[in-house]
């Protein structure tokens, strides 16, 4: 710092020099009424002189390097200023609470950026093949267990409308609370019905909205809306044109509101010929930005489990 100052000073002083200089000579050489005139334009020329070769001792800049606050932009040129290029909204679905008003039981999900969802399997199912409630196990990038989910519905709806079932999703912590709850009424899942397509509701705690997955019509692609408790859009979450990933995974990605830009994905993981045969069961990713509301967080696992049964729910979908 006081270098910069003495360099400062030294600059300033350099300059009213080199102007009473100019000034002397001018005047010796022209008459008094031209010395006036070419006095203006010496103040003037002298002025834009300081600011240049201050500015240049008071903020040095490396070899090679432009100062961004200084930088030329020609009309007509395609690279705009990094203030005027057009900024994704992300108010929505960061975070913005503090760790102690999160929902009770979703601080774990504070730290994380990837979630597995584990479907287990079971043995009636796998042998009769009648279907039965659906178990899953959420857990960490690591594999351990964070969460544990149990379907709730009856054998008619299981059985009869099993890809398009009610269903009461609750999720507990490896302590037994209920953290999260997830509800599925029983709606279409056919371009043919655009006005009762599929919605689910996630609730954390137990009894308070979270917010919302909507499906959003479509003639070739699954399309879903995720929605806050107040039932604003936050994220879209786009599948392929083909769910039947055979022998490689199927994502949906998770894209901002204009699906320009691709924030995360729900990956269907590939379990292998045996398992997506004989059984229905099947594992998920969720890929999301860390930072990404907590909220949301619990309802992409909601979406998560609304992907598995509306499109992997029979045993040959995953195919």
């Amino acid at each position: 710092m006081p270098g910069s100052w003495l360099r400062y000073c030294n600059a300033v002083a350099d300059v009213f020099r080199e102007k009473e200089l100019l000034q002397t000579r001018s005047e010796a050489r022209c008459p008094t009424n031209q010395s006036s005139r070419i006095t203006v334009t010496l103040d003037h020329f002298m002025a834009f002189h300081a600011t240049k070769r201050v500015t240049a001792v008071a903020e040095p800049q490396s070899q090679g390097q432009t100062n961004p606050n200084f930088k030329d932009y020609l009309p007509g040129s395609s690279d705009l200023p990094e203030q005027n290029k057009p900024v994704e909204p992300t108010s929505l679905w960061k975070q913005t609470s503090q760790t102690h008003n999160l929902p009770p039981g979703l601080e774990y999900l504070n730290q994380l950026d990837r979630i597995i969802i584990h479907q287990q399997v079971e043995l009636l199912e796998a042998i009769l093949g009648t279907e039965t409630s659906s178990k899953y196990e959420i857990k960490n990038h690591l594999g351990q267990r964070v969460y544990f989910a149990v379907e709730e519905n009856d054998c008619f709806d299981r059985n009869l409308c099993s890809p398009i079932r009610s269903f009461t999703i609750r999720i507990a912590d490896n302590t037994g609370r209920e953290v999260i709850t997830v509800n599925r009424p029983l709606r279409c899942n056919s371009c043919w019905f655009p006005c009762f397509l599929q919605e689910l509701e996630v609730q954390s705690p137990p009894g308070t909205i979270a917010g919302y997955v909507v499906q959003n019509w479509d003639p070739f692609l699954p399309k879903f809306t995720i929605q806050n408790e107040s039932k604003e859009d936050v994220l879209k979450i786009i599948g392929p044109y083909a769910t039947c990933g055979c022998f490689e995974d199927v994502d949906f990605e998770v894209k901002a509101l204009n699906e320009m830009s691709t924030i995360g994905k729900i990956s269907k993981y590939w379990s292998g010929f045996v398992n997506n045969v004989f059984t229905n069961t099947a594992n998920f990713g969720i890929q999301v930005p860390v930072d990404l509301d907590v909220r949301i967080k619990a309802v992409m696992i909601g979406a998560c489990f609304l992907i598995d049964l509306m499109f992997f729910e029979n045993s040959l979908d995953g195919l």
